[in-house]
């Protein structure tokens, strides 16, 4: 397995998934100073020209979610998805497609200072999505109870996110969240 990285960029969430999963990977550097990550080669693994990418054989995988899914199915031994049939998986797809989906713009708008969301946008407001995680989080330590998934890193690196930008601390129970996803010893380290 290849993963295209630069670690100022969203790649380290697929770094992280691979590191929980125990993969043996190799790391592909990419300079976007030198404009790498829109090379004619590497847009035949990402027709973006974006970070993260996969290549695990034959496979590119390109977006974060798509990375995740695919490796928690890839490792089953790692215990990160539940299997296919398996009653937790509807919850699970939902969670990790919510975090790019629902909860990566409003936070981007939140702390961005963007637009106020709008039902033509797509996606709701920051303090919505915050409810809702708190919501799905329950009184357990991950999104499933004891159970750590890959749900847990596409919306708990969302959160670290807001921690490492500087996003107040307002939610207890999220911040209470992110510091135990940071105490994992494959947690996601920005920037390095």
């Amino acid at each position: 397995m290849k993963l295209y990285y630069n670690p100022q960029s969203r790649a380290v969430i697929s770094k992280w998934m691979l590191d929980e999963c125990g993969a043996q990977y190799e790391i592909v550097p990419i300079d976007f100073t030198k404009r790498e990550h829109k090379t004619p080669e590497f847009l035949k693994i990402n027709p973006a020209g974006k970070l993260p990418a996969l290549v695990d054989g034959d496979s590119k995988i390109f977006e974060g979610a798509a990375i995740c899914l695919y490796l928690g199915d890839q490792f089953p031994e790692a215990n990160l998805a539940p299997k296919i049939g398996a009653a937790e998986r509807g919850r699970y797809l939902s969670l990790v497609v919510y975090s790019t989906s629902q909860l990566e713009p409003a936070m981007g708008d939140a702390l961005l200072g963007g637009q106020t969301a709008t039902p033509q946008r797509g996606w709701t407001d920051f303090e919505t999505v915050k409810d809702v995680i708190e919501g799905e989080l329950g009184d357990g330590p991950y999104l499933f109870g004891d159970w750590f998934t890959a749900a847990d890193v596409m919306i708990g690196s969302m959160f670290i996110w807001k921690r490492m930008w500087g996003g107040p601390p307002d939610r207890p129970k999220l911040e209470a969240y992110v510091d135990r996803l940071l105490k994992r010893s494959a947690a996601m380290k920005i920037g390095g």
